[in-house]
């Protein structure tokens, strides 16, 4: 039926479309509202009014105000004045234990040199024989590491077709399957739910 057939099309067309589109709006809106957030308590009321009118603004300022901040830190006074500023944090209580634990998972991801989400996993979730995709995000140490004798790898399993939520798993080194897959790929994968499988060409719209 061409009625159909058409609708199919445009769907292949414009749902990517609509749904990145969606997806920069609720990032553009979020940036603006840090920005709104931030400057309300420094100018004027009809002056917060004119900048909240700038859609993007925020996320314009956010931008450079972390590329400054890098730029700042790249140097041997600007990491000093980071040092001082971990010590202060770090001496505070209940403020102490959360500044460590988000610098730790922050420093861990962004590094250049760190293994997390650098390799992509198929492990047995939720039971033995049920395979999933997964992400390595480390090894164990510590006290854990001595409580659990043998090779183990730290483990993120996203869930689909939202993967900013998951699982943590400490599973045998043995027990998981390295792909070959980048962590784009396996990330396509997860979110399509097993429908775009990797290297799969983009879907053309057929024309008479």
């Amino acid at each position: 039926m061409p009625l159909k057939k058409y609708l199919l099309a445009g769907l292949l067309v414009w749902t990517p479309l609509a749904i990145t589109v969606w997806v920069l709006t609720w990032l553009v809106g979020v940036m603006d509202g840090m920005f709104i957030n931030t400057v309300s308590s420094l100018v004027s009321h009809e002056t917060l009014v004119e900048l909240r009118d700038i859609t993007g603004l925020g996320m314009v300022l956010v931008f450079l105000g972390l590329l400054i901040t890098g730029a700042l830190v790249s140097n041997v006074a600007g990491r000093w004045w980071v040092k001082q500023w971990d010590k202060l944090f770090t001496h505070i209580p209940i403020v102490k234990s959360i500044y460590t634990s988000v610098k730790k998972v922050s420093d861990t991801l962004f590094s250049s040199n760190g293994n997390a989400f650098r390799q992509a996993l198929l492990v047995q979730y939720p039971r033995a024989g049920v395979w999933t995709i997964a992400f390595q995000t480390g090894t164990p140490s510590g006290e854990i590491a001595d409580k659990l004798p043998g090779d183990y790898v730290s483990v993120y399993v996203p869930t689909t077709p939202n993967p900013t939520s998951g699982f943590f798993l400490v599973v045998p080194r043995s027990e998981v399957k390295e792909l070959d897959l980048s962590v784009d790929e396996a990330l396509t994968y997860v979110i399509s739910m097993g429908a775009v499988s990797p290297g799969t060409p983009p879907i053309q719209t057929k024309s008479n």
